[in-house]
């Protein structure tokens, strides 16, 4: 489904005339920051295709309860503009205060239609209005805040127990401080809250990095909002610029690139990080594999071997001496999934930070013993499936402490039955095959049958 500006006034009644009676899902972009695409305006439609057909394929959810929806709210793209051929509306994008009038209209309109819908925000230029301003009345989340931040934090809790050194003593550098990495960020404060630290003590464990060097107060620009938070006060007047000086300065345990500026973590950084870690934990996080701000062989090479790592794009295993080494990928397929399949089982009245920090907490747990002999820090893909029956379960259970669950049948039963009330409920389309053929072959026998039978009338 396509919605424009011009049809504000309008949303319910177009949405009234969508086919099915009961979507469960809808993913929402308005194509304005596709992942290393930027600006797509409406050509933005595949991301919610896709995401939607991931819930299918990794959760269960059935392709008809899905709903992919584009928002043509004008685009800063002056080549799709000037593009005879582009099908969106030629203005710039709308303002800030215009876009929020919209979505109240829209978030009202899909509530209406199917009020326990499940709305995922997506590849939105500015995130956080949205989700600051319908977390709690809205049953949403931003997969790009909060899905990149789940997933990442499931590799830091894995690698922080792996390197050996705890949390009170890691300094993360982030290169990178947009709303991914800021998403990114806050999901592990979090985390080291739950290892005991204030949060002012866990909120100093980070220095975020942008184009201008290390984000501090007085630098002389004014900070983005999201951006303040994490901004240091303690630098004695002292501006770092480059990364390699951010590292000598912070001498960190934890690297993290979200800057989509590839090979950025060189020779000379790799180094650093391995002479200064037994167990460097380095993480470059940019999409897609052009951007990505080393490789797994650079990362294993200039640490010797000892890197604990994860990327955003994948990279292939590498022998490393005599030993295959699996690098570890931080895809948000691996949390987003279950947790809208355990908003929906557990019919969620709202997605909080609660659900979403135990989306990361199942998903670090979901490791086989195998891969975690082999020092894997992410399952592996083939199990998906499994994997998001056991995200699932940690958000439903989230749901349930937070009171936010109206799905009585299952607030007191155990684990193993909550596992199978799960995956009885997923969509499996060799399964639904299999039924349509048993279906027809009654079908037929039963044809056959009454036939035969009309024939011995007969005679």
């Amino acid at each position: 489904m396509y919605l424009s500006y011009s049809d504000r006034g309008s949303i319910s009644s177009i949405i009234q005339n969508w086919p099915q009676t009961n979507v469960e899902i809808t993913v929402v972009t308005d194509g304005s920051r596709i992942l290393g695409l930027g600006d797509l305006g409406i050509n933005g439609m595949g991301i919610p295709v896709g995401k939607l057909a991931l819930y299918t394929g990794c959760a269960g959810i059935r392709p008809e309860k899905t709903l992919p929806l584009t928002l043509d709210l004008g685009t800063n793209n002056k080549a799709l503009r000037n593009d005879p051929l582009y099908m969106g509306s030629r203005r710039e994008k709308i303002s800030a205060d215009e876009e929020r009038d919209f979505l109240d209209e829209l978030m009202a309109a899909l509530t209406e239609k199917w009020p326990g819908i499940i709305i995922q925000f997506e590849d939105f230029k500015n995130p956080f209005p949205a989700l600051e301003r319908y977390r709690n009345t809205f049953t949403c989340f931003n997969d790009d805040i909060q899905g990149t931040g789940a997933v990442i934090l499931a590799g830091i809790i894995n690698a922080v127990k792996r390197s050996g050194v705890p949390a009170k003593d890691q300094r993360a550098v982030f290169m990178g401080a947009g709303s991914a990495g800021v998403g990114v960020a806050k999901q592990i404060v979090e985390f080291f809250m739950r290892e005991g630290l204030t949060e002012e003590q866990a909120r100093r464990s980070f220095w975020l990095a942008d184009s201008k060097g290390l984000v501090t107060h007085d630098r002389g620009d004014k900070l983005a909002e999201h951006k303040v938070y994490f901004s240091r006060n303690d630098n004695e007047g002292k501006q770092f610029k480059t990364l390699s000086e951010i590292v000598e300065y912070v001498k960190p345990t934890i690297l993290m690139g979200l800057s989509t500026i590839g090979g950025i973590f060189d020779k000379d950084i790799l180094t650093r990080m391995g002479q200064l870690n037994e167990r460097p934990v380095i993480f470059p996080l940019s999409n897609p594999s052009a951007n990505s701000e080393c490789t797994f062989e650079d990362a294993m090479k200039y640490t010797e071997g000892r890197a604990l790592f994860a990327s955003g794009s994948p990279f292939a295993p590498l022998a490393y001496n005599g030993r295959i080494r699996n690098p570890g990928q931080g895809n948000n397929m691996y949390v987003f999934p279950g947790i809208g399949l355990g908003a929906i089982l557990s019919k969620a009245v709202s997605i909080s930070q609660e659900m979403i920090y135990a989306s990361a907490e199942a998903l670090s747990t979901s490791l086989s013993d195998a891969e975690v002999s082999d020092g894997d820090l992410y399952p592996d893909i083939s199990r998906i499936r499994d994997v998001s029956v056991i995200v699932a379960q940690g958000v439903i259970r989230a749901a349930q402490r937070d009171g936010l669950d109206r799905e009585l049948a299952i607030r007191e039963i155990d684990d193993a039955a909550l596992d199978a009330y799960i995956r009885e409920r997923m969509y499996d389309p060799k399964k639904e095959t299999e039924l349509a053929r048993r279906e027809v072959a009654s079908l037929v026998g039963s044809a056959g049958g009454s036939a035969g039978a009309g024939g011995a009338s007969r005679l």
